[in-house]
């Protein structure tokens, strides 16, 4: 069976909180503008904001950008009420991709991760087994979770223990 599980390099992650006008001083700030529609995420080659709640967002961007760009976003929004929290190191990216990589994952996580109700673009905050995650779906076949670091050898089990399955469709 051709699934990739692929530990995605360090990159910056930041957790923002926000009503209406934080919100658009912070899209613009960070160079993406952070969905508004709940479960979808917005990017660009190299920046993403994903929509976690109805005022909360993951921002995530290249390695070594948090104090830089958390400072840039404070002084953007400057006294409307916000939060802007790096969480860069406590999580870590994973990518699962290929063919049956939506049945994989539904090993675990009982989300239906057909394309016409999880589409690219589509993430949400979910249980993979007994593990929170971030589910992103960027691809037809490629998805990118988003794990705590103490839980990533668990995930990382979970998933080697899916692939393994000889009865998931190729």
């Amino acid at each position: 069976m051709s699934i990739t599980v692929t530990e995605l390099p360090a990159t910056t992650r930041l957790i923002v909180r926000g009503g209406g006008v934080a919100v658009g001083v912070i899209g613009r700030a960070f160079g993406v503008g952070l969905p508004r529609d709940p479960c979808r995420a917005k990017g660009t080659d190299d920046r993403a904001a994903l929509w976690l709640g109805p005022d909360e967002w993951l921002l995530i961007a290249p390695d070594g950008e948090a104090e830089r760009l958390a400072r840039a976003l404070a002084q953007a929004v400057g006294e409307e009420p916000a939060s802007i929290v790096d969480v860069s190191h406590r999580q870590i990216g994973v990518a699962v991709a290929g063919p049956a990589a939506a049945d994989a994952l539904n090993t675990f996580n009982p989300l239906d991760l057909d394309d016409t109700a999880f589409p690219i673009g589509m993430c949400t905050r979910t249980l993979f087994g007994k593990a929170e995650i971030v589910l992103w779906r960027t691809g037809r076949e490629v998805f990118r979770i988003e794990v705590w670091r103490s839980f990533a050898p668990y995930v990382f089990g979970c998933l080697e223990q899916a692939i393994s399955d000889p009865t998931l469709s190729p």
